[in-house]
């Protein structure tokens, strides 16, 4: 059962345009939560024997030719020295290839393996897949479900605000309408002489006067 469920998860990222079974989403399977736990440390096992995997096939690839199988040049190159030498560098690949095999069980997925996902995952030293919890269970039984995907695919990007930029046509019209404001303050201020005393307040010391010999008035008395 965790055979199947890891093939069909490295299956999703096959090119299927022509597929009838063609998958929903590239890279994601929904299981159960219990069946996702136990699944995962198999597919991160897969995918670190791929990704081992690839430097040497990188240094096969100076030893090998790009003619026909069968050819003429295929059979010069069969029987130099330089096969030899690619067959040497490439022996680790073919290793790989047999025990993700033996734990996969499908030659299709274990060619998707190697071709597509470890090739994503070579800076990556760990941490191929996580599992996100559903919050509606299966019908029938009510188990949780999960789903187990790969990282990099369907990451959450976070993005910060952006602070507000004002245009340069705003500015000066805040600037200019600041110093009119303080031009008109000082404007009024100078209307009104150093020396000279506002009409209101000689108006508010008249009253004050008025009101002195009321008061002494009613202390006499």
């Amino acid at each position: 059962m965790l055979r199947n469920l890891a093939s069909s998860l490295f299956l999703t990222e096959r090119d299927a345009e022509l597929d009838d079974n063609a998958p929903k989403v590239k890279g994601r399977v929904v299981t159960t939560l219990p069946k996702a736990k136990e699944v995962r440390p198999l597919v991160e096992k897969c995918i670190t024997i791929a990704r081992r995997a690839l430097p040497h096939a990188e240094s096969a690839e100076k030893y090998a030719v790009d003619a026909e199988r069968g050819s003429d040049a295929w059979k010069q190159w069969r029987a130099s020295d330089q096969w030899r030498q690619w067959a040497d560098a490439r022996a680790p690949v073919v290793a790989a290839r047999r025990r993700a095999l033996q734990l996969l069980g499908d030659k299709q997925a274990v060619e998707v393996l190697f071709e597509e996902v470890a090739p994503r995952f070579v800076d990556r030293p760990g941490g191929y897949t996580r599992i996100l919890k559903l919050a509606k269970p299966r019908l029938g039984d009510a188990g949780a479900r999960a789903i187990i995907e790969f990282v990099g695919v369907h990451d959450r990007v976070v993005a910060k605000s952006e602070k507000p930029s004002f245009g340069d046509d705003e500015a000066p019209a805040e600037d200019d309408a600041a110093t009119g404001d303080d031009a008109a303050t000082e404007e009024a201020a100078s209307d009104t002489p150093s020396g000279d005393v506002a009409p209101d307040a000689e108006a508010s010391a008249e009253a004050g006067n008025d009101a002195e010999p009321a008061e002494e008035k009613k202390s006499d008395e």
